[in-house]
């Protein structure tokens, strides 16, 4: 089968498209023929040797990526939740080795859920690591409550579009952050009220703030403390809380933590629920072709990704 490997880290031209050989499933596995792929700023970090890439440099070969949607081709022998046609999709084994850029994938059942019918298989594979990571965040971490005032940064972006409509979805006041440009966009996701962050500073508009979801780092974790209430909650995705920040955070009496998603076919059947009622819908920003990996990642890498980028064989 036609896998892209990746040898040594760097720029995007270092995954490099070869034949290995199909995996063999395990008893608690499925093979899945890959559909499609949603491609994560995690994705383009790992390749660029930071991201998970430590837990990740001695596997040989090592193929990157976690986000899939595909047809079930084989069953192992304790599954029984699937069967050989199924359409499902999931997040594979983060943050572990997913070997997601593939033709096939060895995916644990316990990691899948069946995609609903009324969405495509891109939408579904865009409908993952993030969606699982706002779904997780929001839901049993900061177990966001209906009438709860929550603002999520980067509300235009892969995780920020799913958090918008989790938050509404949990009848939370939802104000988004994005450029002037996305301001439609995270609106019409459900946000009560937009902040357009190149003209505004987004601590001098809002405050006394139930729970933030910070999804840029940097300073923007300092400015968050700042707006969230007593007793409130600020989960930091994208590079961690630092020791003193967390420090900050309990003088302040706000629960401060840094979150990573996990993989879970239990999260992914209330996620599909969602999709097929509508509750949840993926927004795709582009989508490339298989041999089009490269382009794929350097478009994540800009940052400036509306929605999902996602891959299709």
């Amino acid at each position: 089968m036609k896998a892209f490997i990746l040898s040594d880290p760097g720029a995007a031209d270092m995954l490099q498209l070869s034949d290995v050989e199909k995996p063999m499933i395990q008893p608690d596995q499925v093979l899945v023929q890959i559909k499609a792929i949603s491609i994560n700023p995690v994705d383009a970090k790992s390749r660029a040797g930071k991201g998970v890439y430590g837990r990740l440099k001695e596997i040989k070969p090592l193929i990157l990526g976690w986000d899939i949607s595909g047809i079930v081709s084989e069953v192992g022998t304790e599954v029984t939740d699937f069967k050989v046609g199924d359409e499902v999709f999931g997040m594979v084994n983060f943050p572990g080795h997913g070997r997601a850029y593939a033709e096939y994938v060895a995916a644990p059942a316990s990691h899948l859920a069946l995609k609903p019918d009324n969405i495509s298989h891109e939408e579904a594979a865009a409908a993952t690591l993030a969606a699982l990571t706002a779904y997780q965040g929001l839901v049993q971490q900061a177990k966001v409550q209906a009438g709860q005032k929550v603002l999520i940064h980067a509300a235009a972006g892969g995780v920020g579009h799913f958090a918008v409509q989790i938050a509404k979805h949990l009848g939370a006041h939802v104000t988004g952050t994005s450029s002037a440009a996305n301001k439609d966009l995270v609106l019409k996701l459900g946000a009560d009220a937009h902040i357009d962050y190149r003209s505004v500073k987004f601590e001098e508009v809002v405050n006394d703030l139930d729970f933030v979801l910070e999804t840029i780092g940097g300073d923007q974790i300092d400015r968050s403390l700042e707006v969230v209430k007593k007793g409130g909650t600020m989960i930091s995705i994208p590079s961690g809380l630092s020791e003193q920040i967390t420090e900050k955070a309990k003088a302040k009496d706000i629960n401060g933590f840094f979150f990573l998603v996990q993989s879970s076919g239990e999260d992914m059947k209330i996620i599909a629920e969602w999709l097929e009622k509508g509750i949840l819908k993926a927004h795709l920003s582009k989508t490339y072709s298989f041999e089009q990996m490269f382009e794929a990642h350097k478009h994540v890498e800009t940052g400036r990704t509306v929605g999902k980028v996602v891959v299709v064989l």
